[in-house]
């Protein structure tokens, strides 16, 4: 059995042991900040403003949700107002010539159909995000799926 000193000299030998081969391997990895110290922020980046009058985008995976075809900045959506549905809720979305939320919108978690947007997709950013012409911030392979193509 081991003494208890024994295990006080053996245990931060271990970790520094550890310590040094997690350090031998960080040499070859890249990160989006380059070279800039974890300390410092970056400056924020501008996202594009969106893509207008584009019409409907089509979409790439299936219950993708729609994006949004214009400027939300300054939108109020908080617990007491949604701005959103001021156009696309169903009592305005005709005469404003907007495309009206999904009825999937109105359900609770069980199915029940609710006479307003239920709270889970009341706040619409969470899913639907603005069109932009921003270019890809890593490469990828993605291809959308065959029935959408």
């Amino acid at each position: 059995m081991m003494t208890i000193t024994a295990r006080y000299l053996i245990a931060p030998l271990l970790v520094l042991s550890g310590l040094a081969v997690a350090a031998s391997g960080a040499g070859n990895l890249g990160s989006l900040r380059g070279q800039m110290a974890l300390d410092q922020d970056p400056a924020p980046a501008r996202i594009e403003d969106p893509l207008k009058d584009q019409g409907i985008q089509d979409r790439v995976y299936i219950h993708q949700p729609p994006l949004i075809p214009h400027q939300v900045r300054d939108y109020e959506v908080d617990l007491k107002v949604n701005q959103c549905l001021s156009c696309h809720g169903w009592k305005n979305a005709t005469e404003r010539n907007a495309p009206r939320v999904s009825p999937t919108h109105y359900e609770n978690r069980d199915g029940l159909t609710l006479s307003d947007i239920s709270p889970r997709r009341y706040f619409c950013q969470q899913c639907h995000v603005p069109q932009t012409g921003a270019g890809l911030l890593v490469e990828n392979t993605f291809m959308p799926v065959e029935s959408l193509r």
